[in-house]
């Protein structure tokens, strides 16, 4: 086996004082996020276009639902995905591999066949799964010296994805509505062949990072966990495609609604009992329990944020579609275009808020982490409460200006940037070492959840309850405004919790 490389020479050289392997990252992210991104865009107004318009003429609530499973799944396969690159195959190969699954997936749903969409969406879950996760642990190995470099430099893969999630509405958007559905999904899997093709003809430039499993294979029994370890791999494996066999043959039907409301509380309940064990049964000292009692709150209320900030792709998506008046000088805007503002609001404001906490800092001003929390609940609440007031109109039977949306976009894009970035740094530095992947995973846990209660919370904005969108999207922002109220009044609790005393 090849020695890593040491740090301070990254492999492949440097290009603008940062490892070429990072540019060879980046565009395989933005084609990924240009993939996930325009298909989603697409993908829950395709599900209720009608029959005769090419879509499949779902009810609202049954394509929601199936969005918010299809992106729980998403974040919740990162766990197992991670696993796999860890033990069995490394971080390069999950990432190739998935990469592939995606594009597979991408096609499949460009086939005009019900069938082949749920097999498509269960391909998309999985690379993700072995994708997302991988690709980020590499860029963090290209950078062994840790410090300001790896920062920038994951400052500049970001900006890959943000760019990637700004072209794929446009394009797979246009494609989708305006010529043919089933164009919009095959973009989608162009886009991730090209960041395929580039990753493994610029392959090289990674080096070590992220080739090989991080176990020791030095240690007594390792050939025989390995062993078990694959076998459970193939054993998912095959209940899968027995599951999707007997789906796709019509031996049973499922229920994406009653399958959302029963995953939510499956998986809901599976975090309780995971946090319980480990403030109980982890040996944990004094001052980690009260670090990880504190994340267990900041959980509940990032699913709280998760479950509004998500309603971007579903029921923001339809009131765009159905509500608002995108015609200009005689041609019509696609609505999954409006898609594209939060990545253009996320690259344009993302410097500025990391200045703004910079500047809070030197002044010995900077928002605790419960109070950063607090405040993007509370935007995200503003963003509802515009909506709110268009909906107002959308009831009386006129067509809304995107601005509307746009409003709402932004102060959810500021909610997102005060706690999405934070929670993540949260759970880095509060989670005791030896729980810290198990940590970062129940995190992403509560970004499945709120993804799965967006769906069906978007269930109950469809056309036959037009009169009570004032009152849903007024209810949206009551909940989110009163939990970050809640949260500001929990903070110096919390507050305490998270400090440790002095001399430790």
């Amino acid at each position: 086996m090849n020695q890593p490389s040491q740090p301070g020479t990254p492999p492949g050289g440097s290009f603008f004082g940062h490892p070429k392997g990072l540019y060879t990252l980046f565009f395989l992210e933005l084609w990924e996020r240009f993939s996930y991104y325009g298909m989603r865009a697409i993908l829950v107004l395709f599900m209720v276009a009608a029959l005769d318009a090419g879509g499949m003429g779902l009810p609202d609530a049954t394509a929601t639902a199936i969005y918010g499973l299809y992106t729980a799944g998403v974040y919740l396969l990162a766990l197992p995905g991670g696993w796999i690159a860890d033990r069995l195959i490394g971080q390069q190969r999950a990432v190739w591999y998935g990469g592939m699954i995606i594009a597979a997936g991408h096609f499949s749903l460009a086939v005009p066949d019900d069938r082949m969409f749920f097999l498509g969406l269960i391909l998309i879950v999985v690379g993700t799964g072995l994708l997302k996760p991988n690709v980020s642990t590499i860029v963090g190995e290209l950078y062994p010296e840790g410090g300001s470099r790896r920062d920038a430099g994951f400052s500049i893969f970001y900006m890959g994805i943000n760019v990637g999630a700004f072209i794929g509405p446009l394009i797979c958007g246009y494609l989708g509505e305006s010529i043919n559905w089933h164009y919009g999904f095959a973009a989608a899997g162009v886009g991730m062949v090209f960041g395929l093709i580039q990753y493994r003809l610029s392959q090289d430039r990674l080096g070590e990072a992220g080739l090989h499993p991080s176990v020791d294979a030095t240690l007594p029994g390792h050939e025989q966990r390995q062993a078990l370890a694959w076998k459970s791999v193939w054993a998912v494996v095959g209940a899968l495609a027995v599951l999707m066999i007997l789906m796709m043959g019509g031996v049973f039907r499922i229920n994406p609604v009653a399958i959302a409301g029963t995953a939510m509380a499956m998986i809901f309940a599976i975090a309780v009992l995971y946090f319980i064990r480990i403030l109980f049964f982890g040996g944990l000292e004094a001052v980690q329990k009260k670090q990880v009692l504190a994340l267990a709150v900041l959980f509940l209320f990032s699913g709280l944020f998760w479950s509004g900030f998500e309603q971007a792709g579903s029921s923001l998506n339809l009131f765009a579609e159905r509500y608002t008046d995108r015609e200009m000088f005689g041609w019509t805007m696609p609505a999954s275009w409006l898609q594209s503002i939060n990545p253009i609001f996320i690259i344009l404001l993302a410097p500025v808020f990391a200045a703004f906490w910079v500047n809070l800092g030197r002044r010995n001003l900077d928002p605790s982490i419960p109070v950063k929390f607090a405040l993007g609940l509370v935007l995200l609440g503003v963003g509802f409460g515009v909506m709110a007031l268009a909906s107002i109109y959308a009831a009386r039977g006129d067509l809304v200006l995107p601005t509307w949306l746009i409003m709402t976009y932004l102060f959810h894009t500021m909610g997102e940037l005060c706690l999405s970035p934070v929670g993540l740094s949260a759970v880095t530095k509060l989670s005791p070492r030896r729980f810290l992947g198990q940590m970062m995973g129940l995190w992403f846990i509560s970004i499945a959840l709120g993804n799965i209660f967006a769906g069906l919370i978007a269930g109950r904005f469809d056309d036959e309850s037009l009169a009570d969108f004032p009152m849903l999207f007024t209810t949206v922002f009551g909940a989110t405004v009163i939990g970050g109220l809640i949260l500001f009044a929990l903070s110096p609790l919390l507050k305490r919790l998270i400090l440790k005393p002095p001399g430790m």
